[in-house]
């Protein structure tokens, strides 16, 4: 944790909220910065200004305002004209799916907004554009690739995920980060709920269910009732991250504890991600 920690504050620029929120797991900690780090942040083909629109526009399509602002204001401070939208190659797809996954996490455990909800609405438009000003600086620093990859050992690229074999390091992040938060589902999500989960999110089209939550009900009846609360909460987080601040209380009746929430969600988010990263 505490070498994630010090690669996050120096290539980031901060200890940002998106990957310290996984502090109860590790293993899936290091997972998701390596994602972020080789796709993003490294130094490859595609420029960061390209990627960082990426980030933006898969980000607006999930209903993830906090995503949108910061990665809306890096691309801002890196000042130029706003570049189209990169061919898909491993880099893009690789943001892709960092940010389908990321999207759902923040959407589940953080605000709306990386800035403090005290700061008055008429400042908040100038202190977005003091945000893009010190990210667009960060981002103008160039991160060697790989130099994350320590923090995990080798994994397999499975087979649907051969997009990113063209390119080491995002290859050798998303075999790790993958691997890392399959384990954690194995250990924190029963396996009727992953069978679910996985039959749902293969049918799905990625449209929004609508603005009730009814629908998991009819979902979730094929499951025991003990396993229901976890059921609910993994299909919410997948496919409609906005909407599963409830039922985390409902989870947490049963599982109060951290580490368990947190591989449930991140197991749930990453399903989706590998589903929609390719496609949108």
């Amino acid at each position: 944790m505490a070498d994630v920690y010090a690669q996050v504050e120096r290539d980031f620029g901060m200890l940002a909220p998106p990957v310290a929120l996984h502090s109860a797991a590790p293993e899936v900690m290091a997972g998701v910065w390596m994602l972020l780090r080789e796709s993003l942040l490294a130094r490859g083909l595609v420029p960061r200004a390209a990627k960082e629109l990426v980030a933006t526009e898969v980000s607006r399509a999930n209903a993830c305002p906090y995503c949108v602002d910061v990665h809306g204001a890096t691309l801002r401070g890196l000042g130029g004209p706003v570049p189209g939208m990169p061919e898909p190659g491993p880099e893009v797809t690789g943001t892709r799916l960092t940010f389908h996954y990321l999207n759902r996490m923040v959407n589940v455990f953080l605000g709306e907004s990386p800035l403090p909800p005290e700061v008055p609405g008429a400042v908040r438009g100038g202190a977005l554009r003091v945000l893009g000003t010190m990210m667009g600086a960060s981002a103008r620093r160039p991160r060697p690739p790989g130099e994350s990859l320590r923090l995990l050992p080798a994994a397999p690229l499975p087979d649907e995920l051969r997009w990113a074999e063209d390119s080491a390091h995002v290859a050798g992040a998303v075999a790790r980060a993958t691997a890392a938060v399959s384990q954690a589902g194995e250990r924190s999500v029963p396996e009727p709920v992953r069978e679910l989960v996985t039959a749902e999110v293969a049918k799905w089209d990625g449209a929004a269910p609508g603005l009730s939550r009814h629908w998991t009900d009819d979902a979730v009846a094929v499951l025991d009732s003990g396993h229901r609360p976890a059921g609910r909460l993994a299909l919410l987080t997948a496919m409609a991250s906005y909407q599963a601040g409830s039922a985390v209380a409902e989870f947490r009746e049963r599982e109060p504890g951290d580490r368990a929430l947190l591989e449930l969600t991140a197991w749930a988010s990453m399903v989706a991600a590998r589903a929609r990263a390719g496609l949108s």
